[in-house]
């Protein structure tokens, strides 16, 4: 049976429309390794193919060492708890989490687009069109209201973290620097607006009220997108999502940041002390620098966003005449990805990556199988596809039998626990130099 979102005291286990499932044979020799699309600090992504079906999914593979060693155990959990909680057509889908003794893997979605930075580099302006921008403003919008409204606060958008499905559409990854809020508050209904221009027609979620009881400290982001509040360390909320909103939409307009200095400390200066300006080409439209005004107001209590979350950037000007329901549905968004037809493996929309550490799946399944056997019994924990995405589909759960109740245990769904509590030793031969 499928377990419920949020429990009676608050903290989510796994959203409504998700199903855990027991007993899955799936382990890291079940997929080909194809070739590397990405890397970070503590870990890779894989283009991997399933064997059992051909289907192509990217593989996340975190170093349990590195992550030790770089203090990111927290982050990682809160990531897998993010992916698990999540069924959005506008956030990458996770369909399987396990572990070996050596590394972490999360079984993804593969967007086949690469990521929205190099799509835009590619654009002989490195820019968009301002219908284009707010295409794409609209659908991260549109995920960061799921979102927030989960309790989540995202704080790294940026070109980087957003991938393109194969249709063109947008999905938000790597939420490592996410911050979960202990327990989600109700989400309520828009009584009125500190902001004139708005007009609320219909009954409209107030979606800050989900994080209203999350304010943080951490210094985290990225340089030229960090919001003012988190430099000067006075704490922050949910409304440095929309911060980051208002400096990837100039960026889409105009190929740069709008604070950005000759090193770190200038550009954070700018960022605290300067007020957004606009260059003279290419020309946009009043109620678009409007709307970036708004979004980066030095004052995260005035900020646009800040009083009722999305439901007010939605309703700025900027975005009038877009169908918010629909916003998926859209068949011509405004980067199309372009591929090899004659190579069902074409990776061409991302950065070409050396891969210096050579990952054996096979060698690594054994692993999984002993360590399986060793902890659990001899059975293991997964977690399974969720359904009703719409514009893009679930794989087959034909060879996953659903669990037939839900755990006691509030972090059940989180098939890194022993990790995090410490209970599995890493083996005397783990590197810390994967």
């Amino acid at each position: 049976m499928p377990t419920n979102g949020v429990k009676k005291n608050g903290r989510r286990s796994i959203s409504h429309s998700s199903l855990r499932f027991t007993d899955v044979e799936v382990a890291p020799n079940s997929y080909r390794k194809i070739r590397l699309i990405g890397k970070g600090d503590v870990g890779k992504v894989y283009l991997v193919e399933k064997k059992s079906n051909g289907k192509l999914y990217a593989m996340k593979v975190l170093s349990k060492a590195e992550m030790i060693k770089r203090h990111k155990i927290k982050r990682v959990l809160a990531e897998q708890e993010i992916l698990a909680t999540s069924n959005h057509p506008f956030i990458v889908t996770l369909y399987h989490s396990f572990q070996s003794e050596e590394y972490l893997y999360f079984i993804m979605e593969f967007c086949s687009g690469g990521e929205f930075f190099r799509a835009l580099q590619s654009l002989e302006t490195k820019c968009l069109k301002e219908k284009d921008a707010r295409f794409y403003a609209a659908e991260v919008i549109a995920a960061m209201e799921y979102l927030h409204l989960m309790g989540f606060i995202y704080r790294d958008l940026k070109p980087e973290n957003i991938l393109l499905h194969d249709t063109g559409h947008i999905m938000l990854t790597d939420f490592d620097l996410s911050k979960p809020s202990t327990e989600p508050g109700v989400p309520t209904i828009v009584k009125n607006t500190p902001f004139l221009f708005q007009n609320y027609s219909t009954p409209t979620i107030d979606t800050k009220s989900c994080t209203a009881n999350l304010r943080t400290n951490s210094f985290v982001g990225t340089e030229e997108y960090i919001a003012p509040e988190v430099i000067t360390g006075m704490g922050h909320t949910s409304a440095v999502d929309w911060w980051t909103l208002g400096i990837l939409l100039y960026e889409m307009l105009y190929g740069t940041t709008p604070f950005k200095g000759e090193n770190r400390n200038m550009t954070f200066c700018n960022i605290i002390r300067n007020e957004v300006t606009f260059p003279n080409y290419p020309q946009v439209s009043p109620s678009c620098k409007s709307l970036i005004r708004k979004l980066l107001i030095k004052d995260e209590r005035k900020r646009l966003g800040s009083r009722a979350g999305a439901s007010d950037v939605k309703a700025h000007p900027f975005f009038k005449g877009i169908n918010w329901a629909l916003l998926r549905h859209e068949k011509t968004p405004p980067i199309v990805p372009r591929y090899n037809a004659a190579d069902p493996f074409d990776t061409s929309n991302f950065r070409p990556i050396e891969d210096s550490i050579e990952l054996d799946l096979e060698k690594e399944g054994r692993a999984f199988v002993a360590l399986q056997q060793r902890e659990r019994g001899g059975g293991h924990e997964t977690l399974g596809p969720r359904s009703g995405r719409g514009l893009y589909p679930s794989p087959s759960a034909s060879t996953m039998s659903q669990a037939s109740s839900a755990k006691k245990d509030k972090r059940s769904a989180n098939p890194f626990r022993d990790f995090e509590s410490g209970k599995l030793a890493l083996p005397s031969h783990a590197s810390a130099h994967h």
